[in-house]
């Protein structure tokens, strides 16, 4: 992908004229650097998408981070809580559902790259949760972290059903960020250790 944008790209993207976009840069509003020689502006993607979080304007999907996207998938409203703290702590954008219904809504309109799934959940199970994903070819590459508190022979089960890797509740908030960090082959800060996740 592109590093850089034209004014004109800028305009496009806003649906204004590029004068308009140039104004943005005059008032210090959008941050912007002139090529060496010519003069011409150019808006880094950071800053453009900067730019567009600050003043509520829809950002260009490809332009969205999706590899930061996370959905958790636990009926357990404190527990949903404790995981979505420690991910967003560490920069992850993550949305929480409590059943899988919600949870098929919730795909496709956040199109996560990652799913924290608890086995245990009222309606459809995580492990029919995990075979819906793994037979829609659309959900296929997203990656399936199981968090659950059943026996270890019922995490082996997940695994062997499709999931990418499993987390024993409780667990600490290091060894899910190294998980997560893992399975989406990013580097993370992680925490230093502490009381972790009940």
């Amino acid at each position: 992908m592109k590093k850089a944008l034209t004014t004109g790209e800028v305009a496009k993207y806003c649906g204004v004229n590029f004068r308009t976009v140039i104004r943005w840069i005059e008032r210090g509003q959008l941050k912007a650097f002139k090529l060496p020689g010519r003069g011409d502006n150019r808006i880094s993607i950071d800053h453009f998408v900067a730019f567009l979080r600050e003043h509520d304007m829809p950002v260009p999907a490809e332009f969205q981070d999706l590899s930061r996207r996370i959905l958790i998938i636990e009926d357990q409203p404190a527990m949903a809580s404790a995981i979505e703290r420690v991910l967003r702590r560490a920069g992850f954008e993550t949305r929480v559902v409590h059943d899988s219904f919600q949870a098929g809504t919730q795909l496709a309109e956040f199109n996560p790259s990652l799913i924290t799934l608890d086995l245990q959940m009222p309606g459809l199970n995580g492990f029919g949760v995990l075979d819906f994903l793994r037979q829609d070819e659309r959900w296929r590459g997203v990656k399936v972290l199981v968090v659950s508190a059943l026996s270890e022979n019922q995490l082996q089960d997940a695994i062997q059903q499709g999931a990418d890797d499993i987390l024993s509740k409780p667990f600490e908030n290091q060894i899910l960020l190294k998980k997560v960090a893992d399975l989406l082959d990013m580097q993370i800060h992680l925490e230093k250790p502490g009381l972790g996740v009940e």
